[in-house]
């Protein structure tokens, strides 16, 4: 069994003396773990840290096997993040976020997502958007997808405000403004498209109660899981800074 794809190193743990067990998000073969002989040696050690790219071979007799992994080393993104706690808080946000994906399942789209938001994470105010967008699609990907589309009551889509904490749907600013403090509040550029300007920190705030709202509900609870800490700490900066 063999195959080459390219991937972002989520991490890597020591296997024996001289290898690591790798953890990847890979773009066609989804996450995916394999064994790097020799790679706690100092000339691959820093090709193989969290948020790097590369190209990746794997190889097993069985396809059931962990296997091996021959790495070869793209972009060298973790350097950079050294030094930027909102760059090192950010991506350890997404790793923990992947690690809740099933293995050796592929999910491009939350992959192509990764090496976008990998790009701006020592800028916040970018990331920021860009993580929440992140989150609404890994919910959607794991079966719990908000529609936010058109209001739950009348159907239209203008002036959508809130959404429902029990059916994850839009709900109208008009129709939930009585019930608002049962709702939860919805940001108007996670629905709005032609929206440039980036968003404020209150904006930012409520996006993340909202994803993380039902992160928890339907995901992290139900598996005996909390919210990464690093997502807080991504969050506390992003408040800062603005």
């Amino acid at each position: 069994m063999q195959w080459s794809d390219e991937a972002v190193i989520l991490g890597a743990r020591s296997h024996g003396e001289t290898s690591v067990i790798l953890e990847t998000l890979t773009r066609q073969h989804g996450r995916h773990l394999g064994i790097v002989r020799g790679g706690r040696s100092r000339r691959l050690a820093a090709s193989l840290q969290p948020g790097n790219l590369a190209q990746i071979t794997w190889r097993a007799r069985l396809d059931s096997q962990l296997g091996t992994f021959q790495v070869e080393a793209g972009e060298l993104r973790a350097a950079e993040m050294f030094g930027s706690p909102a760059a090192l808080y950010g991506f350890a946000t997404l790793a923990s976020h992947l690690r809740l994906l099933a293995e050796r399942e592929p999910h491009p789209e939350l992959y192509e997502a990764v090496r976008i938001i990998g790009e701006h994470l020592r800028e916040p105010e970018i990331a920021a958007p860009l993580l929440l967008r992140f989150e609404l699609a890994l919910l959607a990907e794991l079966g719990f997808g908000l529609d936010l589309s058109a209001c739950v009551v009348t159907g239209k889509n203008e002036n959508l405000a809130f959404v429902s904490p029990k059916s994850g749907r839009a709900v109208s600013l008009e129709s939930g403004k009585q019930y608002a403090d049962k709702l939860l509040a919805l940001p108007a550029f996670l629905v709005d498209e032609q929206a440039r300007a980036l968003p404020n920190v209150v904006d930012i705030e409520a996006g993340f109660r909202l994803t993380g709202y039902f992160l928890s509900r339907h995901v992290h609870e139900p598996r005996g899981l909390a919210l990464p800490e690093a997502r807080e700490r991504f969050i506390s900066i992003v408040r800062a800074i603005n």
